[in-house]
């Protein structure tokens, strides 16, 4: 892990929103995670589950990109969407710890992109429901992807769990890898903490009880032992990463920032 950084530089905080690191962080997040998924495209197990996760991977592109651009404005530097996504450090992203672990095998990657979709619908329901109109207009958008997104990978994660030996297998080795990280998704960061108080995002804790119960009926659909809560693994979000980020966004950036200013 690296050292804890600030949570934003003394530049951006001066002017900034008080919104704009929260939204900062949803890009980031939406952004990770369709980088990691977009690394299976023509690695599918098979053809229909190969463009489903590309699929995935567009609509959390687009989702970050909303994000992103609402967050220049928030900032109020005159940087745009690219110079958030492309010209930043390692330590300055907000990404929860779950969306940069490598992708493994296609159980693993069932597990990632379940423990996030059963939150991230929770949160774009709150969102949309939220007094900024901007990051209503954006959850509106992306909740039905949302919705679809969290179908499939639930529907996987019964497939595996219920499957072959082989499967459950795998899908087991996976939760205990990836488990731990799921706290960290419904556990506020000071800032998050700050705007609940304030009533500008949605109350974490107010989510718990439908990722949970949602959590409970995949699993015993999949007759899966529900695993006992782990050591939550914290500190994407507040920047400290594992070592996986560099690497990711060593090959996200590497074209702007071998050609700076590249445009299509």
């Amino acid at each position: 892990m690296l050292p804890t950084q600030p949570e934003l530089t003394a530049a951006s905080t001066a002017t900034a929103s008080p919104l704009f690191p929260f939204v900062l962080q949803l890009a980031d997040t939406s952004l990770i995670l369709a980088h990691r998924l977009s690394e299976w495209c023509g690695h599918g197990p098979v053809l229909e589950q190969d463009l489903a996760l590309a699929n995935i991977a567009l609509d959390l592109l687009g989702e970050a990109r909303s994000y992103y651009q609402y967050a220049a404005e928030l900032e109020g530097q005159g940087r745009a969407e690219d110079d958030l996504a492309y010209l930043r450090p390692a330590v300055e992203y907000r990404n929860p710890l779950l969306v940069e672990q490598p992708n493994g095998d296609f159980a693993h990657t069932i597990v990632r992109q379940f423990l996030f979709d059963n939150f991230h619908y929770q949160l774009l329901k709150g969102l949309k429901d939220g007094p900024d109109a901007r990051l209503a207009s954006i959850a509106e958008k992306s909740l039905k992807e949302a919705a679809y997104h969290l179908k499939w990978s639930s529907e996987w994660m019964i497939r595996l769990g219920d499957g072959t030996p082989e499967s459950r297998r795998r899908l087991d080795k996976a939760i205990a890898t990836l488990w731990r990280f799921a706290g960290e998704l419904t556990t506020p960061t000071a800032t998050e903490t700050q705007l609940q108080e304030l009533g500008l995002v949605p109350d974490y804790a107010a989510l718990r009880p439908a990722v949970q119960a949602h959590t409970a009926h995949v699993l015993a659909e999949a007759t899966v032992p529900e695993p006992a809560p782990p050591f939550a693994q914290l500190g994407g979000k507040s920047g400290r990463h594992s070592e996986h980020l560099g690497y990711l966004l060593a090959e996200l950036q590497y074209l702007q920032r071998t050609y700076p200013g590249l445009t299509w």
